[in-house]
């Protein structure tokens, strides 16, 4: 018979098959265990199709931490579904400015001031494709200081909150759902009643007499306007003929009265110069006349010895015409 199994013995390996066991996992983990990780949750408006618990969750394509849970909460009051995604970030993966880790918050108070400050910076979260083969996504933290901060408020597990933006592709698809539904909101089949309203009223203006007059009397116009312009430009170019032939006599004219005038010119800057000279002459001979004419002047004292002589000179002679024999007898006594 064989023995039974002592209890002790396999309690002891059971032991020791689990020890071995978290060592392994201790020191193939990286000590990973030891590490404090942030968690924060975001609420993603989208699909999430194709994002996995273990997915990557990075800070501007640097891998800072994992998606740690994904849940779908129904709300049946307000009739609405959301989707908490819990992440997870290592804090030791981000350096200060010192180069040193960033020391992790202890305090959930801490923990949601923290996650204040980065939603004042712009910090949100984005779901991106890792590759096109497999659809695998990502979240994609980048600062969106643009865009509007939307959180929805739940306490979930009381972690704190990060707020997401609508990916590209959602972006793409609101966008067209937007044109879609403004083109549903036009008045399709008014436009086209419109529109087909319009081309019989241009159909029949088409194929009416007016609009045939109309297009006779414009042909006749635009023919004597044509007639017209050739008359025009069959007259007007002796015209122009005649005016060029008139600006280059002119032209010749003027140059020939340049070259005529230049010795006219220049005698009577010569005449203006002598002029100018006979002037300064007679004005010192003016000057010579004045001092002449002082009555004191000899000149004066000539003058009057001359007036004194010829008035005796006349009484003399009128003496003579009255007593012609007083040449021969003398001066009588009267």
């Amino acid at each position: 018979m064989s023995k039974p199994a002592n209890p002790l013995a396999i309690g002891a390996f059971l032991v020791g098959a689990i020890t071995l066991s978290v060592i392994a996992v201790l020191v193939f983990g990286g000590g990973q265990f030891f590490k404090r990780k942030l968690e924060y949750v975001i609420y993603f408006d989208s699909a999430l199709n194709g994002l996995n618990v273990g997915a990557p969750v990075k800070l501007q394509g640097v891998q800072i931490g994992t998606v740690k849970e994904i849940s779908l909460e129904l709300n049946q009051d307000a009739k609405k579904i959301t989707k908490p995604v819990v992440i997870e970030i290592d804090p030791s993966s981000m350096l200060d400015s010192t180069g040193h880790p960033f020391q992790a918050a202890i305090s959930l108070e801490e923990r949601k001031m923290n996650a204040q400050q980065l939603i004042d910076a712009g910090l949100k979260a984005q779901l991106q494709t890792q590759s096109l083969l497999t659809g695998l996504l990502y979240v994609e933290f980048s600062f969106y200081r643009d865009m509007p901060v939307k959180l929805v408020g739940s306490d979930y597990k009381g972690l704190p909150e990060l707020p997401a933006v609508p990916s590209a592709v959602d972006q793409i698809k609101d966008a067209a759902e937007e044109v879609l539904t403004n083109i549903k909101q036009l008045p399709i089949e008014q436009m086209v009643n419109d529109f087909a309203i319009t081309l019989k009223e241009l159909r029949v203006m088409a194929t009416s007499d007016e609009l045939k007059k109309d297009r006779a009397a414009l042909s006749k116009t635009l023919k004597e306007t044509s007639i017209l312009i050739e008359n025009l430009n069959r007259e007007l170019t002796p015209l122009v003929s005649n005016l060029n032939g008139t600006m280059t006599d002119t032209r010749f004219m003027v140059n020939q009265f340049s070259q005529d005038i230049k010795p006219v010119l220049l005698s009577t800057e010569k005449a203006l110069g002598t002029a100018t000279s006979v002037l300064n002459e007679s004005k010192y001979a003016m000057g010579s006349v004045e001092a002449l004419a002082a009555p004191d002047a000899p000149l004066w004292q000539s003058l009057e010895a001359l007036r004194d002589a010829a008035q005796s000179t006349k009484q003399l002679t009128d003496y003579l015409e009255r007593h012609p024999d007083a040449i021969i007898y003398g001066k009588s006594k009267e």
